[in-house]
């Protein structure tokens, strides 16, 4: 089943917390995926549930993608070493860092025209 696609294209974050993102005015709850092909949900919650196979619509638009940010959601944290194996596999140049300034920079990139993908993991405090 294909994941909901909420925009067919990339646009800023608005606003994120609560377990959830605002863009375009849109809001969402859970994982959010950016791809050049638009925004759209991204099944998981949490590093602990984070697979290489999370990453296969991101593999499949590799070729538009010069760089990836990955949202680790609260804190910082490394991604799961089959993770970053996968993705340096696919020849992605890629950064993890928590979701808060993975956004921050997200937004500056995409307002920039940059080729960028995210993979926001949610945060749930309220009011980020």
């Amino acid at each position: 089943m294909e994941p909901v696609k909420f925009l067919p294209q990339r646009a800023p974050i608005e606003q994120f917390g609560a377990g959830g993102f605002r863009f375009a005015g849109m809001s969402h709850q859970g994982g959010l995926l950016v791809l050049p092909s638009g925004m759209r949900a991204w099944p998981i919650r949490s590093l602990a549930e984070m697979t290489a196979d999370h990453f296969a619509p991101m593999i499949a638009e590799k070729d538009a993608i010069d760089f990836v940010l990955v949202g680790t959601g609260a804190t910082m944290a490394r991604l799961p070493a089959p993770v970053t194996a996968f993705l340096r596999e696919q020849g992605l140049s890629f950064d993890a860092m928590a979701t808060s300034p993975a956004i921050h920079i997200y937004n500056v990139t995409v307002v920039e025209g940059r080729r960028v993908a995210a993979a926001f993991l949610p945060v749930d405090r309220a009011n980020v």
